[in-house]
């Protein structure tokens, strides 16, 4: 499969969980890690998402900024190695996962962030599950001539690089809604990089970070956009299965509001 093609809709679902990876499956943003330790630090890191958040600047100018400060100092190799050391999941993402998987629940990550890395981070922790789960993400390209990605010689690869979004992840929720019987469609993030899906999910999940970066949180409430604030995937798990059963997500916003 080509990186940029989308896996086949997951249809007869009743309920189908697209989630972003990093800061909300994993328990802190492995980009901004990279670039907080390995690039140009955090305030100049978190300045740059403040004005994607404020929209002074799209996700896709900030994020080459923040990966290039990275790539000029270190080898592709070299990031997936320090990401596999320090990048660990949320608590309630592995029980969440496999009570999906057994109770006929897709899980699908749309991610701004590299698909190899995911891919390498998620095998550490659910290796079954890294084998096996869709991953829909921009990915990277190596520019020196052994083409291994050495110092100063990888990139970001853009799924959509002619939106400001650089990843517009509402283009993996919407196909949905032109099935015959579209799903309930759940989305979970965290950040900046989840403004494109925020308006499109059925059932929003907006993750409380504690770092206190809960971006996505503040672009919600400042838009009024309804969602459900959760700390870790087994709040999620709780109100999915409530989905499964028969409650309405007008019913779940609607607690989540009282």
């Amino acid at each position: 499969m080509s990186p940029f093609e989308y896996p086949p809709l997951k249809t007869g679902a009743k309920v189908v969980v697209l989630s972003d990876w990093d800061g909300t499956i994993t328990d802190r943003d492995s980009n901004d890690y990279l670039t907080d330790n390995l690039g140009f630090g955090p305030d100049k890191r978190r300045g740059y998402n403040l004005d994607v958040l404020n929209e002074k600047i799209g996700f896709r100018d900030s994020f080459i900024e923040q990966i290039s400060s990275v790539a000029a100092k270190h080898s592709f190799d070299e990031c997936v190695e320090f990401l596999a050391e320090h990048i660990n999941l949320d608590p309630g993402f592995e029980k969440f996962y496999n009570w999906c998987s057994s109770n006929g629940v897709p899980v699908v990550i749309v991610s701004s962030g590299m698909a190899p890395i995911i891919r390498a981070v998620l095998s550490k922790h659910m290796p079954e599950a890294a084998k096996e789960i869709d991953i829909i993400a921009n990915d990277v390209k190596f520019t020196d001539p052994e083409g291994k990605g050495t110092k100063g010689h990888w990139e970001l690869v853009f799924r959509h690089p002619e939106s400001h979004y650089g990843h517009d992840k509402s283009l993996a929720i919407l196909p949905y809604r032109d099935l015959d019987k579209p799903p309930v469609l759940v989305f979970c993030g965290d950040g900046v990089s989840d403004l494109s899906a925020a308006k499109h999910a059925d059932l929003l999940f907006a993750k409380e970070r504690a770092d206190g970066e809960s971006d996505l949180m503040v672009y919600c409430t400042r838009n009024e956009i309804p969602f459900v604030q959760f700390l870790d995937f087994h709040k999620v798990e709780d109100k999915v299965k409530e989905l499964v059963d028969g409650k309405t997500f007008p019913q779940i916003l609607h607690e989540e509001r009282s």
